[in-house]
């Protein structure tokens, strides 16, 4: 496993965590963050023996506050074609372009959640909040736009006017607003985010690791479809599910009343 020196990452089991270790800075991201969260989500995803990846900030002050400005000023002052070309080398945050992954991803969010910490947040499939999170999307008040899928993600997610407000007026939303607009599946407190996260990750890991993966491309897929092409394409996902060892194994492991044993094929 390769050393990283802006996040941590570790395996438990089926379980991969990923940490973005800069608590100092609040999280922030800077282009060495974002590649070596590319290449950590890269090395979960394309291992077979991993099933449900949980991305969390250190400390309890920030999940992440955003892009780091500061290295983004100093990138802007320098202007050089190699400092630019690292800005572009991995998409923001290592998943908000550029990636797909049919692995569930759960945000642990531990804090400040804001600008492209929220767009981060909002490339996972599920988000659990600290009761003290704090959500927004603050670009505006800097005259420029969330640039990391926040305009295409959360209207998508949550509903229209929720969305709007809270991207043009940049303000502050707390965990109990994301909750009930959506936006997190689980409010709890501090200490238990990433306990909780790592439940929903267990419970994930103990189903079929081919009809988990199924079912997150066949939702996907489908909110870009017409419904009656997202239901031709459910019944090919349904298919490939049914020819796999898996989906003979779990109804025969419910008959003999034992726990099933999934292999992944």
């Amino acid at each position: 496993m390769p050393d990283y020196d802006m996040i941590t990452y570790e395996t438990r089991g089926r379980i991969a965590i990923i940490t973005i270790n800069r608590p100092e800075r609040m999280n922030a991201i800077d282009p060495r963050t974002s590649a070596e969260m590319n290449e950590a989500f890269t090395a979960f995803r394309d291992d077979d023996a991993l099933g449900v990846a949980v991305l969390t900030g250190a400390g309890e002050r920030a999940f992440s506050a955003g892009n780091d400005l500061v290295a983004m000023s100093q990138a802007q002052q320098e202007g050089s074609a190699s400092t630019s070309a690292a800005y572009l080398r991995a998409p923001f945050g290592g998943i908000t372009r550029n990636f797909t992954c049919s692995k569930p991803i759960i945000a642990a969010i531990n804090g400040y959640c804001l600008a492209g910490g929220l767009e981060i947040a909002l490339a996972c499939d599920i988000r659990v909040a600290a009761d003290h999170a704090q959500f927004g999307l603050p670009e505006v008040t800097r005259a420029i736009i969330p640039g990391a899928g926040g305009t295409q993600r959360l209207p998508r997610m949550i509903p229209l006017g929720p969305a709007l407000e809270l991207m043009l007026t940049g303000g502050k939303f707390d965990a109990q607003w994301a909750l009930k607009n959506g936006l997190v599946n689980h409010v709890v407190p501090a200490g238990d985010v990433v306990p909780k996260a790592l439940e929903i990750a267990a419970a994930i890991c103990q189903n079929g690791p081919l009809a988990v993966r199924l079912v997150k491309e066949a939702v996907y897929a489908g909110l870009s479809l017409p419904f009656e092409d997202g239901l031709r394409f459910e019944v090919q996902q349904s298919r490939k599910v049914l020819a796999s060892e898996d989906a003979r194994e779990g109804p025969l492991a419910f008959a003999q009343k034992r726990k099933p044993v999934y292999r992944g094929r």
